[in-house]
């Protein structure tokens, strides 16, 4: 039986920059915005936090900030994968040194792996790190899926905590929880999967709503650990929409664009990444009014 590294919802934040460089001022800002909303960890550098774009020296510095931001008022997550596991390890090593809580850490991509190599890939990092590891099975990003035999086998390992799920296959999911019982934790990595992850034993989300509803992906989640399943899937088909539209492009381009059509002034996207077409913009603006989001 192992402790989730944490239970409700994490915001997968955004990483705001301003000419180029990380705001770490908006940053604080936008921390302290999830805490007092009820946010139970930070998920930082994540995918949502455009991680893939960061040096090696911004990503230490932004985890660095966040730990010292959140100063022990929830939990801090470091994104830390790659598909090199030598490259995984050292940014891993270095989230532990800042003082994150725990890791999370992507399935090799591009050059992606067997079943195997994931096996190693991951027992290899666990090894050597001292926190958990929170694994992010993401098959749409990543072009390959995580079985139900490997996270049983991984389960084994008392440093690898659980995963962020957002392949959709609630089969994997269902067979994983059968044979590992609380030895293995899921959360939610798809918005639009919090509440039927919930009803058959997930610890929460690690959330893109969250960035613009802290509020509500929280109390979301307080419902489904009340068991009251009902009241979670009101709020999860009152803001389908909303969640549909935060994907309506690749992410994170609709969730940015949606902070600064909220005056969060969250700054610019790093390229590739670049500025929503304007019909999809529009829809993500009918997507933001219906729930009182904007005007």
């Amino acid at each position: 039986m192992k402790t989730p590294v944490f239970t409700g919802s994490s915001v997968a934040i955004v990483t705001p920059f301003q000419n180029g460089k990380v705001d770490y001022k908006k940053l604080g800002e936008l921390i302290d915005f999830q805490i007092s909303a009820g946010t139970a960890a930070i998920t930082i550098n994540g995918t949502t936090g455009e991680c893939s774009t960061m040096t090696l020296e911004e990503s230490r510095a932004t985890i660095d900030f966040c730990v010292k931001h959140v100063n022990n008022r929830c939990k801090v997550v470091a994104g830390a994968g790659s598909n090199d596991t030598q490259s995984a390890l050292f940014l891993a090593q270095s989230a532990e040194k800042s003082g994150a809580d725990a890791l999370m850490m992507v399935t090799p991509y591009y050059n992606k792996t067997t079943q195997a190599g994931l096996v190693k890939h991951f027992t290899f990092l666990a090894d050597r790190v001292n926190i958990p590891i929170i694994i992010y099975n993401v098959p749409a990003r990543t072009g390959m899926t995580v079985a139900a035999e490997t996270y049983i086998e991984l389960a084994k390992h008392p440093n690898i905590n659980g995963a962020k799920e957002a392949s959709g296959d609630f089969s994997l999911i269902s067979s994983t929880l059968a044979t590992c019982g609380e030895s293995f934790h899921f959360w939610s990595g798809n918005d639009e999967d919090i509440v039927p992850l919930m009803s058959i034993g997930g610890k929460g989300v690690i959330s893109v709503l969250a960035n613009v509803v802290p509020d509500v992906v929280a109390n979301m989640i307080k419902h489904c650990l009340d068991g009251d399943f009902k009241r979670g899937a009101e709020l999860q088909l009152k803001y389908f929409d909303l969640i549909k539209n935060l994907f309506i492009e690749v992410s994170p381009i609709p969730v940015k664009t949606a902070l600064n059509l909220m005056n969060m002034d969250v700054g610019e996207l790093r390229m590739p990444l670049c500025d929503m077409s304007s019909d999809n913009l529009e829809k993500l603006k009918t997507a933001m009014n219906a729930v009182g989001l904007i005007k």
